[in-house]
């Protein structure tokens, strides 16, 4: 039995219940700004096009900064909260989410939503890429060019919460699967480059010309 089995057991041994996310948290817009308000130095912001580009499951620091006319904007994420971005071209980026763990509050562009919520932050990051959020949020995708989903919509989609122990539990292992499939990945790249330049000869044939 695995620790996580363990804790299950032990600290809900009548299963994990289920609620939807709008009962164990609220979804909050973000605000109206634009690339061109960006500044190199001021208050921390995130753009929506940033969570498809920049941003990966969690983020400490924001690429990006706001001028002081903004310091009274609404849509700011705090410590804790998750940042989506629910409009996209395609179903599978829709509702791409990070969990915003740096120390201050963000400002969040308003095609993407903000999580407020009780629960461990990667917890909820690791279940909005899971095969059971992507299969819930399909049928509220709407649009055809371009697709959203509504907070409204996300609201209703149910996420097994159980106790804290237990999130932080699943957050430690699946941590500890990223950490290995990012050693894979280098690993996978460095051979590549060893295979490449091993397999090439054409250095070799130019110093031979040189002779």
């Amino acid at each position: 039995m695995s620790r996580i089995d363990e804790l299950i057991a032990r600290l809900c041994p009548d299963g994990v219940e289920y609620r939807a996310l709008g009962e164990v948290g609220e979804f909050l817009r973000g605000t109206s700004f634009q690339k061109k308000h960006f500044v190199e130095e001021g208050i921390p912001c995130v753009h929506y096009g940033q969570l498809y580009t920049h941003y990966k499951l969690c983020a400490y620091a924001t690429k990006s900064f706001l001028g002081e006319e903004f310091a009274v904007a609404k849509g700011v994420a705090k410590p804790g909260d998750l940042i989506i971005a629910t409009t996209s071209e395609n179903e599978e980026d829709v509702c791409k989410a990070m969990a915003w763990l740096g120390e201050t509050d963000v400002i969040v562009s308003n095609d993407a939503y903000i999580y407020r919520h009780a629960l461990n932050p990667m917890y909820v990051a690791y279940f909005f890429q899971s095969e059971q959020f992507q299969v819930a949020k399909k049928p509220l995708i709407t649009g055809t060019k371009v697709l959203r989903v509504s907070g409204a919509s996300m609201s209703k989609i149910r996420i097994p919460v159980p106790p804290m122990e237990v999130q932080e539990e699943i957050v430690r292992v699946l941590d500890s699967f990223a950490e290995l499939e990012a050693e894979l990945e280098a690993r996978r790249r460095q051979y590549a480059y060893y295979r490449d330049r091993l397999l090439s000869f054409e250095n070799a044939e130019r110093e031979r010309e040189t002779f």
